[in-house]
């Protein structure tokens, strides 16, 4: 009889366990995904008990805590702690979101922690996101004009055309909805995925931007825009509350409009 492995570093063994539940006041059991490609070891599944009583209100205050007083080699990225950075972006309770914006009381039961699904994790908590920066970069996000403008003068767009602009500029670019979507994981490295169109139509419905016939011949090609399959998970998980899908079908309306469809 055949016998199926999973290959090597994709196994996941029990980990550590530090404290119980008798030592805190107000326990709250945290599962977190570990792992060290230096160490040469398969990942683990590590166990704390904290006590949520001197603890912040936040996921990722209780992962600052257990890295504090508890595990100091715990890795993860964080910086602005108010869901504009996006760097603490992971796994909660089996949905991509912010730690800094996820309420602990908003996960029933353990709050179980992985990185970001479908990347390849560089320690613990932290993906390798070189790929995805790489796809933001290839599309050239920022304002591309033939026309000059005089010295110390802006760009300036109408109230109405400024208003196409919202729920486009607030992407943080966190990767929470491009590693939620099986489209991305099968095809990453030529689909773009939902945080990246999600940018390129930022750039396509801006007014004052002159070079959307050029952005949309880089598009058109069947990986880069056409493995979106409407699935919706992308618009599902987004901290921020934004909806890639709906741009990716705008981005769609427009190739076909340009082609007189």
């Amino acid at each position: 009889m055949a016998e199926l492995r999973l290959p090597p570093n994709s196994r996941i063994s029990e980990g550590k366990v530090h404290g119980n539940l008798e030592d805190a006041g107000y326990p709250k059991k945290v599962i977190i995904y570990r792992y060290d490609p230096d160490s040469g070891e398969n990942p683990r599944i590590d166990t704390f008990y904290i006590d949520l009583n001197k603890c912040g209100p936040m996921v990722l205050d209780a992962l600052i805590k257990i890295k504090n007083e508890v595990d100091p080699t715990l890795t993860f990225r964080r910086s602005c702690r108010e869901g504009i950075c996006g760097s603490c972006a992971m796994n909660i309770d089996g949905t991509n979101t912010l730690a800094c914006t996820k309420a602990i009381d908003e996960v029933f039961g353990d709050i179980k922690i992985y990185p970001l699904p479908h990347m390849s994790v560089i320690k613990d908590l932290v993906p390798d996101l070189t790929h995805f920066y790489a796809q933001c970069a290839s599309i050239e996000p920022w304002l591309k004009t033939d026309t000059p403008v005089e010295q110390g003068q802006e760009r300036l767009q109408s109230v109405e055309d400024r208003e196409k602009l919202d729920g486009l500029y607030e992407c943080i670019l966190c990767a929470c909805c491009s590693t939620s979507c099986p489209s991305y994981w099968w095809n990453g490295e030529k689909y773009l995925g939902p945080a990246i169109l999600l940018q390129a139509y930022r750039w396509l419905a801006d007014s004052r931007d002159e070079a959307s016939g050029k952005r949309l011949d880089a598009l058109e090609d069947p990986f880069k825009l056409y493995r979106c399959h409407t699935i919706m998970n992308c618009t599902k998980t987004c901290p921020k509350g934004l909806n890639p899908a709906k741009a990716i079908a705008e981005i769609k309306k427009k190739m076909l409009e340009r082609q007189g469809l």
